[in-house]
């Protein structure tokens, strides 16, 4: 009859409408599971031990735990576009991407899409690291617990780099004053974050002078 068309057709519509959303969500925790288990140290201790010699294993097993929040805190993201607030990371980063075959199966796995490595100078605009330095802090700062806008401590991913004393690593400090003392090479989290008593309030839009990352993902 005709008058049953109409309902069937809708019900049909609905049925699978919440079949892709439990899809979705099935797919979501199955890559958080993949994120949360993955042994990088078998493929990168090796190579990030040569990258970086000064570090001992315990600190690597450190670098790494900083590389899973990396990949978590980009599943959060999506399509968004971060930036890499650790030089320790990066590196790590870059030896992972070096196994091409395992990483483009990772990135299926975990992400599911592929993550390419972009260097800040190719970002398409000035500002572009910046917002994704601002959006990195705000889900580093999620995935911790932390509240982005008053921080009591840093996220792992933005302290790493001091906490293993590297030379060349990206510093961050939360109280705006001793970011900005002469010689401490530190910037600013709380000016990334909106807290710590400092202006320029974190966005998804807009730049700041006080932010420091390296690559980003894409």
């Amino acid at each position: 009859m005709p008058g049953v068309t109409v309902p069937l057709l809708f019900g049909g519509a609905v049925a699978a409408v919440l079949g892709a959303v439990i899809w979705r969500k099935h797919m979501a925790q199955a890559r958080d599971q993949f994120l949360a288990q993955y042994d990088f140290s078998r493929l990168l201790d090796k190579r990030l031990a040569a990258r970086r010699p000064e570090l001992d294993a315990s600190q690597r097993r450190a670098v790494f735990d900083g590389l899973r929040d990396w990949f978590q805190i980009n599943h959060a993201a999506g399509r968004r576009k971060l930036a890499m607030p650790s030089q320790a990371v990066d590196d790590a980063w870059h030896e992972f991407i070096l196994f091409t075959r395992n990483y483009q199966a990772f990135c299926r796995h975990g992400l599911g899409r592929f993550l390419h490595h972009v260097p800040a100078e190719a970002m398409s605009s000035p500002t572009q690291a910046q917002t994704g330095l601002k959006r990195s802090w705000r889900l580093a700062c999620g995935h911790e617990g932390i509240d982005p806008k008053a921080p009591t401590h840093l996220p792992r991913l933005f302290a790493i780099d001091a906490a293993l004393g590297l030379a060349d690593g990206f510093r961050y400090q939360l109280d705006c004053m001793k970011a900005g003392a002469a010689g401490t090479g530190a910037y600013c989290a709380g000016h990334i974050g909106c807290g710590g008593g400092c202006s320029g309030c974190g966005s998804d839009s807009g730049g700041d002078g006080g932010c420091g990352g390296g690559c980003g993902g894409d």
